[in-house]
């Protein structure tokens, strides 16, 4: 059974992804949730704190999710391009309104390196991920490389939440890869 703290959590996500950071106070998190007014703020005393907790929260649930998908063995360049497809496709897709948190998030932490830390954590694990793959895969230039692969990721994941949510992904993946190991 879900605790008061992670249903909040959930509804927060929730807000903001769908409607913003400004959507994001305790009375409408309660509400969101199903809760009793005062819920929210008797685990997160103050905005910030909330703030931070949805930082965290959203960490979290990515590496639990997004986890299982990127934890699948590949064998080969193919492999890898499949594996990644479909983690653009969940983050685009299923957690679309959670990914959309994430991104408000990141512009919100801008200015506020406590808030930013659990992402900028989760965003650095993504790189020595990304970094050990593309080493793997032949990359000449490995550092370079995962810059610019992360730069992709963000760039085709915030087409499709904001322009074209059917975009291609495989195609373009395979494209941003390859282009990648020749760095």
């Amino acid at each position: 059974m879900r605790t008061t703290r992670e249903r909040a959590l959930d509804a927060a996500v929730d807000l903001v992804g769908s409607q913003g950071i400004r959507a994001l106070t305790h009375t409408r998190v309660d509400a969101r949730a199903g809760l009793p007014r005062g819920s929210t703020s008797n685990h997160f005393r103050t905005r910030a704190a909330l703030l931070a907790g949805v930082s965290t929260w959203i960490a979290e649930q990515e590496i639990r999710d997004i986890g299982a998908a990127v934890a699948q063995p590949f064998d080969d360049l193919e492999g890898f391009i499949d594996m990644f497809s479909e983690m653009v496709e969940l983050l685009t897709g299923p957690y679309a309104v959670r990914t959309r948190a994430r991104y408000a998030l990141f512009l919100e932490a801008a200015s506020d390196p406590d808030l930013f830390a659990p992402l900028r954590a989760q965003r650095e694990g993504m790189f020595a991920w990304s970094r050990s793959l593309l080493t793997a895969l032949g990359a000449q230039h490995p550092d370079t490389a995962a810059h610019a692969f992360m730069a992709f990721g963000d760039g085709i994941v915030l087409h499709r939440l904001s322009v074209d949510p059917d975009a291609p992904v495989r195609a373009s993946v395979a494209v941003a890869v390859r282009g990648c190991l020749l760095a």
